[in-house]
């Protein structure tokens, strides 16, 4: 080898600097995106370390989702003007992708939070509770609603959600009024709810009120949560309470946590007052 090219790398050895396969820059030359400097008579490759900066480019672009043909344009044509324009706005790119990965970070630490809390719970008991306000963005009413109507509200309701980043990890759960209750019509549903951490003044929000609860869990199908409903009032009358408002039931252990329906936990909160 030349005392020249004691400076350069060859292919074996700038792949290892690039932390990629020789496979990866022969392909790179071949569609003319990154060529060695030097090929010499016997065709072996060198490249400078100039170039790694150039490959260094040109994986930030692969990284933010910018295909090898559109990098080999800009690379043709490129220009400081071009090149600032570019990299401003896949700035623009990586700041939103931060953001979505930090909602999505946000929603796994809730789902952690929440199914740690629900492996501590007794499911067998009802107990009574003072609980605080919370604040809930709600479904249309689907009281009463048909079937084909009840999809549909349904649909809304999680584009929205979704649409305006209302989902942070808690279940979607659903809200039953006194009367439905009352009547034994269990799931006549009047809304559905996601909570809300943080208040957006242009979305209406529910608050959901100050008070005590009678709080159960139901375990397995809701083909059978009457029974769980039934016990509840029960304790209602034993214990000298009275419904004032929407009861609340929401899982909290489902098909992402557990295998069969059988193991699924619903937990229903009934809004009382002491008579």
């Amino acid at each position: 080898m030349s005392q020249t090219l004691h400076k350069f790398f060859t292919t074996g050895e700038f792949a290892k600097l690039c932390k990629v396969k020789k496979q990866t820059l022969f392909h790179y030359d071949e569609i003319g995106l990154l060529s060695p400097e030097i090929t010499n008579d016997k065709g072996y490759r060198y490249y400078s370390y100039h170039q790694f900066d150039v490959f260094s480019v040109i994986q930030l672009l692969k990284e933010v989702d910018m295909p090898l043909k559109e990098i080999k344009l800009f690379l043709e044509n490129k220009t400081p003007v071009e090149l600032i324009e570019l990299l401003k706005n896949k700035s623009k790119e990586i700041d939103i992708k931060i953001s979505n990965l930090k909602g999505i970070q946000k929603i796994i630490q809730k789902k952690i939070e929440l199914t740690e809390r629900a492996l501590t719970i007794d499911y067998s008991q009802i107990t009574l509770q003072e609980q605080e306000e919370e604040r809930m963005f709600l479904s249309g009413s689907i009281l009463d609603c048909s079937d084909k109507g009840f999809l549909k509200s349904v649909s809304t309701f999680i584009e929205f959600v979704k649409d305006n980043q209302l989902d942070i990890g808690y279940p979607i759960g659903a809200m039953v009024s006194k009367e439905q209750v009352e009547q034994g019509d269990y799931e006549n549903y009047s809304y559905l709810y996601t909570r809300m951490e943080q208040l957006d003044p242009q979305i209406a929000c529910y608050v959901k009120p100050k008070g005590l609860f009678v709080v159960a869990y139901h375990k397995g199908s809701e083909e059978f949560i009457h029974q769980t409903f039934e016990k509840m009032q029960d304790f209602i009358r034993t214990n000298n309470l009275v419904l004032t408002n929407y009861t609340y039931e929401e899982y909290v252990l489902d098909e992402i946590s557990v295998s069969g329906s059988e193991d699924y936990v619903t937990e229903i909160m009934m809004h009382v007052e002491r008579v």
